[in-house]
């Protein structure tokens, strides 16, 4: 199949063509032709599977063939849950729209709101925004939703893991209710069917993102080691394998900060991005990783969602997440658009319940692999069998958020805070499901 058959305009085609694509991914060849019929859409892909191309293209078609938006008017609204999503959107509205007489915008919080203002004036045939500086925006009038043809949630439950699901609900009240609706979201977990129920009407549903699954081009691997001597394996690993790009996972603000300087002390560029960072500072450690300044990017997992890096060879989860399904996400960034990438994660005793939850959503047992000269001296317990299952308690709660903010306004509190690593432990049988290894 090509994108020739899909019904996409000439102009879309070139733009397409320009962009180096010659067939639709899954999700593209799916949601494209059900956009363009004017149904409703439900999108369950993981990240890097194009899905941003798969709701923008025919959006833009739809929006090509009416009146251009009258002033402080939005044709179609695109909700992100982060910044450096919207950013990343906006860049393929401009990159396939640019043969189009079509204005867009993007508007988030942590930068000026006037210059946001004076876009909205002349108004836009496509808004991206996060929910809480578009009610900004909104409440001071700067914009009006009266002339509104498409909603597009895009990443959905990313954004009821950070509590943004008041600011949706009081977002879609003040839209016309006559609409097309496009909800994009990793799975279709039970809170996104029930988001779903007040949104969208009839939709067509859209599935190439099996639930919980892993990239499959993604190897991933264990290596133990005790919480203190974490920073000195990781700058160990980027030195001896000669990593010249990785994308590395911090559980919290705090510890990313804390690793970055340690790692500049170890000789080697890193920087941190966090909802504590200025947008500014964001965008430049974001630019200076993609041009090779820096080596280590450190993120938290709602910092890092967005991010579009082309062919990132590996990720290293620092701390494992506390919600199981974020390690998902976060090995999503590598192995991208049928890349071969590695997902390493560094994992104490500590951890050991994170790690099992983490299996069992998986459905797999994760190969260990102990670096010589860093062999815990607190054991990491065997891993029980994770299709098995799970005897005496019952499961933990896995909340929404962890505590890393960003996109939006006012988003401190809005992602519940989750316990940190704490020190190491003892106790464990050694395991049998590991070897050595000299990095």
């Amino acid at each position: 199949m090509s994108f020739d058959t899909l019904g996409l305009s000439a102009s879309l085609l070139d733009a397409v063509r320009q962009k180096g694509y010659t067939q639709p991914s899954p999700i593209q060849a799916k949601a494209i032709p059900a956009v363009l019929q004017g149904r409703d859409v439900m999108a369950a892909a993981q990240t890097g599977t194009g899905k941003t191309a798969g709701f923008t293209l025919p959006v833009l078609q739809l929006l090509s063939a009416g009146q251009r938006a009258k002033p402080g008017a939005v044709r179609a609204l695109v909700l992100t849950p982060t910044r450096e999503l919207a950013a990343q959107v906006e860049d393929n509205i401009q990159a396939y729209g640019r043969h189009l007489p079509l204005r867009s915008a993007v508007v988030f919080g942590g930068v000026g709101i006037h210059p946001q203002i004076a876009a909205l004036k002349k108004g836009v045939d496509i808004l991206v925004a996060t929910p809480g500086r578009l009610l900004d925006l909104f409440q001071q009038k700067a914009l009006h939703f009266r002339d509104l043809e498409i909603l597009i949630l895009d990443e959905a439950d990313r954004m009821l893991d950070m509590g943004f699901i008041h600011d949706i609900r009081r977002i879609i009240k003040v839209l016309p209710t006559q609409r097309q609706n496009l909800m994009f979201s990793a799975t279709f977990s039970d809170d996104i069917r029930k988001l779903a129920r007040t949104i969208v009407n009839d939709p067509v549903e859209v599935d190439v993102s099996p639930r919980n699954s892993t990239a499959e081009l993604v190897v991933q691997t264990i290596f133990p080691v005790d919480k203190k001597r974490k920073p000195a394996l990781l700058s160990h690993l980027i030195k001896a394998r000669k990593w010249h790009q990785v994308l590395v996972f911090s559980r919290t603000k705090h510890g990313a900060n804390k690793l970055v300087k340690l790692l500049e002390a170890d000789g080697i560029p890193a920087a941190a991005i966090h909802g504590n960072k200025s947008q500014t500072a964001r965008t430049k450690a974001l630019a200076d990783f993609k041009a090779g300044k820096v080596t280590t990017l450190v993120a938290t997992d709602i910092a890092a969602r967005g991010i579009d890096i082309q062919q990132l060879p590996q990720v290293v989860n620092f701390d494992l997440p506390n919600v199981s399904e974020d390690y998902v996400h976060r090995i999503g960034r590598t192995g991208r658009a049928g890349a071969d990438g590695q997902a390493f994660s560094l994992v104490c005793a500590d951890e050991f319940d994170d790690l099992k939850g983490i299996e069992r959503l998986i459905k797999r047992t994760l190969e260990r692999v102990e670096i010589e000269g860093f062999e815990p001296l607190n054991n990491l317990p065997a891993s029980p069998d994770p299709t098995q299952p799970r005897r005496g308690s019952p499961p933990r709660r896995s909340g929404p958020g962890n505590g890393n903010n960003n996109g939006g306004r006012n988003n401190s509190g809005r992602a519940q805070q989750r316990r940190g690593g704490g020190g190491d432990s003892n106790g464990g049988s050694r395991s049998g499901n590991r070897r050595r290894q000299v990095a």
